[in-house]
């Protein structure tokens, strides 16, 4: 068996996640017990959130589920999903926001360097951080193609689709994943970032997001597609069954979230931040294919593996998502730049 790749379920169990959805049901009714008071404080709030391309139904369950407690009756909200980084960009430049729930950390930094987010905003609780997932190969049925792992994406004839690295978060996540498996399993710096070239040369198509990515997928585009885990399942949960699989070589995705400095209604903002770190909540975004962070929740959901390779941001290889952001996605000079002229790609 190749060292990059050990075999892995490529179809989520969707009635497993369906009957741990039942116990998260049962379990949200402990959110009664939230500080009644808070009814009257917080009623005709409207929050505004604005997130990445690919939570929207899970986020929408839990907005009704907040606004069924004490705290959240009479809230409203906004919601706006998008590209990662375009999204941060667009609040950057006057989109009202409250939350922001990006894929990338480093879209969290665009608004901690534009004074809207506190820049301690990762010393809340699990580092800032409200839901995990890795990097998975889609693959068409029966895997053709027989993608496993790193290696098969660059073999003669493979066509791969990934987002376009400057606007989605969900690209950031596919190239430093494929970058670090390469260091992992014994190449140089150089070796790394020149597989990463040859990958490119094999990129079909670049979406501007994550599930553009998906749809490009199921619409017939690509051999495969470098996609989140929580995607692969939450397509399988909307009745199309789509296959996957995690490379021994994976990288964890971290996804945070925070609230804006500004905000008129940062007391309120917060309470939907906790809640959606709560046990009843994480058991939800464990049933929409999300890896919980909250471990009380996280001990439910068997189904998601820890790779024996599985690499974090925090890996030496890779130093951090503001020494990744700087190397490979900074403009003018970050390497993406220089692979994305090099194959005809996007420029910015």
């Amino acid at each position: 068996m190749s060292p990059e790749f050990e075999k892995t379920n490529q179809t989520f169990d969707r009635a497993t996640l369906l009957r741990r959805g039942a116990v998260a049901g049962a379990a949200l009714g402990l959110a009664g017990s939230l500080p009644r008071l808070a009814k009257a404080r917080n009623a005709g709030a409207t929050i505004n959130i604005v997130a990445y391309s690919t939570p929207k139904p899970v986020l929408s369950t839990l907005i009704a589920n907040f606004q069924a407690t004490p705290q959240g009756q009479g809230v409203s909200f906004t919601q706006s999903y998008g590209p990662s980084t375009s999204q941060a960009q667009a609040v950057a430049a006057g989109l009202p926001c409250d939350i922001i729930f990006p894929s990338w950390p480093g879209d969290v930094q665009i608004l901690v360097d534009a004074g809207l987010v506190n820049k301690n905003w990762n010393e809340q609780s699990y580092s800032g951080i409200v839901a995990n997932t890795v990097v998975a190969f889609a693959v068409r049925h029966y895997n053709p193609k027989k993608i496993k792992g790193w290696n098969d994406l660059i073999k003669p004839g493979v066509q791969v689709i990934t987002p376009d690295p400057f606007s989605s978060g969900s690209a950031k996540w596919n190239i430093l994943a494929a970058y670090s498996a390469q260091r992992h399993l014994g190449k140089t710096d150089a070796q790394a970032i020149a597989y990463v070239k040859q990958l490119f040369h094999n990129v079909a198509a670049q979406p501007t997001s994550g599930s553009a990515g998906t749809a490009a997928f199921l619409a017939g585009e690509g051999d495969t597609l470098i996609t989140y885990e929580s995607e692969a399942i939450a397509a399988t949960l909307k009745g199309t069954q789509v296959e996957y699989v995690i490379p021994r070589q994976t990288l964890l995705i971290q996804l945070p979230i925070a609230v804006m400095q500004n905000s008129p209604n940062k007391d309120v903002a917060n309470q939907f931040i906790q809640f959606l770190k709560s046990t009843p909540s994480q058991l939800v975004f464990g049933q929409n294919g999300f890896r919980p962070v909250n471990p009380a929740a996280a001990k439910t959901f068997t189904k998601f593996p820890v790779r024996p390779g599985q690499i974090t941001l925090a890996d030496k290889t890779l130093g951090g998502y503001a020494a990744a952001q700087q190397k490979w996605f900074s403009s003018p000079n970050g390497l993406m730049y220089g692979i994305e002229s090099a194959v005809g790609g996007p420029s910015s």
